[in-house]
């Protein structure tokens, strides 16, 4: 199980890291109409974290993403011991 010391460092790392994207409207100038998506990833001595984050005018886009990566976590995570 992750520490809670462990999870708040990541909480933190990620929100800094999307607040300074946040911050330039520059990031966002060539997006499409309708669907984006952002994926940051990152690592500190114990492990490694990433997120992802979509939008999409159409609801099917995020929920086809998110079954696409449920079926990524569940053919990639080893058996639980």
């Amino acid at each position: 199980m992750i520490e809670a010391d462990d999870a708040a460092r990541v909480v933190d790392a990620l929100a800094k890291n999307l607040a300074g994207v946040a911050m330039s409207k520059s990031n966002f100038a060539r997006l499409p109409d309708r669907y984006w998506g952002y994926y940051a990833r990152g690592h500190d001595g114990k492990g490694k974290f990433a997120v992802i984050v979509t939008y999409s005018e159409n609801e099917a886009d995020v929920d086809e993403l998110i079954k696409m990566y449920e079926g990524w976590v569940a053919k990639s995570r080893p058996p639980a011991r």
